[in-house]
């Protein structure tokens, strides 16, 4: 059982915190902020944290956990709208603050207090709110301030209540982890005790409860996802795993022939759906409509290959969190469907079991490496579930699937000579379908620009543009133009995420 639950009020980096507390040692689990005291009784947790979220606790509409989750007697911390749920649930004062404090700010300690032990003072946070607490609940006092909020912190010793207004989740924060610590081991008197071992025990077991007879697919993408979900399905059925990997036309160059050498025990059949991806992709233009298309597709291929070898109607796919909070998982709103999520048909014949969707990649990889698998597969770069398909802007033609695969090609192996200890997220190239007018060998051209992406990232949730060597992208640039016939104009992408995302679509 978990010791820490995270009651999730929808912002978009709540599995933040439970990733946090997880590095720190203790086992997580992030659940609805509606579940109810006696569900989170029956789970036996040791601590509760209350998340941040996009909603205001003064609209009639808010967002509220059942009021007897404090009758529970749980050490518990309220992070940003989780502290202004508490103040205002317990008798505290909650109002708009008109100015709002977002980014980057100074945090004053006012008293001495454990939540904040060790914490530099001043100290800098990152702050997301519009509202503020004016007045704490009785029993509790202020424990820290910024210039425009006066209540940043605040703690209850003799109820083990705590809250803070800043998010110690994010990176930005200095020193926000000692923060949840503190709150961990000095205060709910936890251990660090959990290790990647525990995630495999529950996953593989998990698998065995969905599968218990008959066989199941398990589907191959060449990421290192779906290859750990593909191996932790093997170790909990055996031969009763079908391995596929459907050719849709869309992987990057040599993916096929990768994926077979890197699982050369396992039952693996590659089904060539190529034909049928690019014509249901023909005159798409709209990201989300490609997406959705191609998620339909995979799970029609998926479907053909079940029916025609008699497994069970079981899918286990390596989704894991980043796919699932962009593509609006819980209460997050949606900011593009993942094949594997969003893109998903309604009314799917077949049951999905996704042993990583609440993990972080690099915690897939840890698990991966726990494993044995082999480093190369492991480290293997971010590719989309859509594949090349959302790397193209415009719509998908076999012609262009060729430009783009060799140019993406050609940005790796130059970007992977200047990064051999994998300090980047993900190198790859976009096509563009507009046409740029060129010049080579004194004849003019009106050919495709080419976008390199090469970003810097933890987890994917955030991200920011590689400072690549200038020698680097010109090796890049004259490459392409030379080797890539109907591409005349190289250009880098110098933006970071947010605003944007890192995928072009």
């Amino acid at each position: 059982m978990a010791a820490v639950l995270v009651l999730d009020f929808g912002a978009q980096y709540n599995q933040l915190i439970a990733r946090r507390i997880r590095e720190a040692g203790v086992f997580c689990e992030v659940i609805p902020y509606d579940t109810t005291a006696a569900e989170i009784r029956a789970k036996a947790p040791r601590a509760l944290v209350l998340s941040g979220g996009p909603a205001s606790v003064l609209v009639p509409s808010a967002p509220l956990p059942d009021p007897a989750i404090f009758d529970l007697n749980l050490p518990t911390l309220g992070i940003c709208y989780g502290m202004q749920v508490m103040a205002r649930m317990l008798g505290g004062r909650v109002t708009t603050d008109d100015r709002g404090e977002y980014g980057k700010c100074s945090l004053t300690r006012v008293t001495d207090n454990p939540l904040l032990t060790g914490i530099d003072n001043p100290s800098t946070v990152w702050m997301s709110h519009g509202d503020r607490v004016e007045a704490v609940p009785a029993g509790f006092s202020v424990l820290a301030r910024t210039e425009a909020t006066a209540v940043a912190a605040m703690g209850d010793p003799a109820t083990n209540r705590w809250a803070v207004q800043f998010h110690p989740e994010v990176s930005h924060t200095h020193r926000g982890r000692e923060v949840l610590a503190n709150f961990l081991f000095r205060l709910a008197g936890l251990s660090a005790d959990w290790k990647a071992g525990d995630i495999i025990a529950q996953a593989v077991a998990a698998i065995g409860e969905a599968v218990p007879h008959g066989r199941a697919l398990v589907a191959l993408s060449g990421g290192v996802d779906s290859a750990v979900a593909a191996k932790l399905a093997e170790m909990a059925l055996g031969d009763r795993l079908q391995a596929v990997l459907i050719d849709n036309g869309l992987l990057r160059e040599g993916e096929v022939e990768g994926i077979q050498a890197a699982f050369p025990n396992l039952d693996l059949l590659v089904v060539d759906a190529r034909a049928e991806f690019l014509a249901a992709l023909t005159g798409i233009i709209d990201p989300e409509q490609k997406r959705k298309v191609i998620g339909r597709e995979f799970v029609t291929a998926f479907d053909r290959v079940r029916e025609r070898l008699g497994l069970a109607s079981v899918l286990v796919q390596g989704t894991v969190y980043p796919d699932v909070i962009e593509s609006g998982g819980r209460s997050a709103g949606t900011i593009k469907s993942h094949h594997n999520v969003g893109g998903l048909p309604p009314g799917m014949s077949m049951r999905v079991v996704e042993p990583l969707r609440w993990l972080f990649k690099d915690e897939v990889r840890r698990i991966g490496t726990e494993l044995g698998m082999p480093a190369a597969l492991v480290w293997r770069q971010p590719f989309p579930g859509p594949g090349l398909a959302v790397r193209i802007v415009g719509e998908v033609t076999a012609e262009r699937l060729a430009m783009v695969r060799a140019a993406d090609a050609i940005v790796r192996e130059e970007v992977s000579r200047v990064d051999p200890d994998h300090r980047f997220w993900q190198a790859f190239a976009v096509l563009l379908t507009l046409n740029s007018v060129g010049v080579m060998g004194d004849r003019r051209t009106y050919a495709h620009p080419l976008v390199v992406r090469v970003v810097q990232s933890e987890d994917g949730m955030t991200a920011d543009w590689a400072r690549l060597p200038d020698s680097t992208l010109e090796r890049i640039s004259q490459r392409v133009v030379a080797e890539v016939a109907g591409i005349n104009r190289v250009a880098y992408d110098i933006t970071s995420k947010p605003p944007a995302t890192i995928e072009w679509e």
